[in-house]
């Protein structure tokens, strides 16, 4: 039998082999989706306070406070951590000669003003202050 019969044949047992498992696993996980529905968790509800059945537009305006509120923690954190970076690059520059060592104090307490103002701002938009 020459090469390319061959290669022809393997490809199209290849295909249906494929096909049939993946009817069986569509199968299988439809069974398995339809077995498990009685034992979902109820969903947790926005921090906001609960929502009254039926009322989507506040569920959904409430994950969205949610989810700013973990943006701003999130973005808060990168801005720790450039400071921080920032902080360790100007005391390397301070240690070759580079740069002065008020150079760093000044960064010093600017950075720490920073971070506390945006700490401030990120308790006032969560709620916590």
């Amino acid at each position: 039998m020459p090469l390319t019969k061959r290669v022809k044949s393997l490809s199209y047992r290849a295909h249906r082999g494929l096909a049939t498992v993946t009817v069986a696993g569509i199968a299988m996980m439809s069974q398995a989706a339809h077995a498990l529905t009685g034992n979902l968790p109820s969903p947790v509800d926005p921090s906001s306070g609960a929502v009254d059945d039926g009322d989507w537009i506040s569920l959904i305006r409430g994950y969205i406070a949610d989810g700013a509120i973990v943006l701003g923690l999130a973005l808060g954190t990168i801005g720790l951590l450039w400071i921080a970076y920032t902080a360790i690059a100007k005391f390397n520059e301070c240690r070759t000669g580079k740069a002065e060592w008020s150079e760093l104090g000044v960064l010093g307490i600017v950075g720490a003003v920073v971070l506390l103002f945006v700490m401030f701002l990120i308790g006032q938009a969560a709620g916590v202050f």
